[in-house]
């Protein structure tokens, strides 16, 4: 009598680690796609208040939506919201190190129960509202973590920009000057030896003057440019660009000399 065993509990416990098992699974999946589905959410609200203040929306950026992951697990730890922890890179370098180009960049954080209050709290703060509102920005990623049922969120904002070669480059201001009846066809060489030195001409260059600039818009020449040319009987020049400056890798810049003959 005592050796008997009850059939339907020996199947009941056989049943229970595999129900424990697979009740954990959807658990983790669900705290997985909280986060993620919060994210999207966040952005959809962020475009929302956009397009009705008549701005266009913004477009999606994996690499600003790492950056902010790695900077929204952070405050899941921190006692405090901050833009920045003691050994944690600032804004700029966490974004240009997860592979981010841009002109200008800006960020916002909050923690709230959904992210409908988190983006209710950014709209009621001047500074938040100004980031979403920016209409420079063109491009968003957005990060929420979760902590004792409250969530953590990041957006990072910028105003991306193309990332050239030195050739295309050149190639852009050329153009600008083919439309200031500049002719840009002399070697590029000297040019380029010139954008490097920082100053000075080149030695054994007969350019008669030079101007360097930085900028990020190669839509249009920068008005110095355009000054000198109209200041000067240039009908010919070379075009060089180079590298930007230590230190300014992450914003996209493009540094470029102009020899005029």
């Amino acid at each position: 009598m005592s050796d008997q065993r009850d059939p339907e509990m020996t199947q009941s416990n056989g049943r229970t680690p595999r129900i424990l098992l697979l009740a954990g699974l959807l658990i983790a999946a669900t705290l997985h796609a909280q986060p993620q589905s919060a994210a999207r959410r966040v952005f959809d609200l962020t475009n929302q208040d956009r397009q009705q203040h008549g701005l266009p929306a913004l477009r999606w950026d994996a690499a600003l939506a790492t950056a902010a992951q790695a900077h929204a697990e952070r405050m899941t730890r921190e006692p405090a919201l901050s833009h920045q922890y003691p050994g944690e890179p600032e804004l700029m370098a966490r974004a240009g190190s997860a592979g981010a180009h841009f002109q200008a960049i800006a960020e916002n954080i909050a923690t709230g129960p959904s992210p409908q209050s988190i983006e209710q709290e950014w709209m009621h703060s001047t500074a938040h509202r100004t980031n979403i509102l920016d209409p420079r920005m063109n491009a968003i990623g957005i990060a929420v973590a979760e902590r004792g049922g409250s969530l953590y969120a990041v957006e990072d904002f910028d105003q991306s920009s193309e990332v050239l070669t030195a050739e295309q480059v050149e190639q852009r201001v050329q153009e600008l000057l083919r439309a200031q009846n500049v002719d840009p066809s002399a070697p590029a060489g000297p040019a380029e030896q010139a954008c490097a030195m920082g100053h000075g001409i080149p030695q054994g260059s007969n350019a008669r003057s030079i101007i360097r600039f930085e900028t990020p818009d190669l839509t249009q020449l920068p008005a110095q440019v355009a000054q000198q040319i109209r200041g000067g009987d240039f009908r010919k020049a070379a075009v060089g660009a180079c590298a930007p400056q230590p230190g300014q890798a992450n914003f996209t810049t493009y540094r470029v000399a102009v020899l005029f003959y």
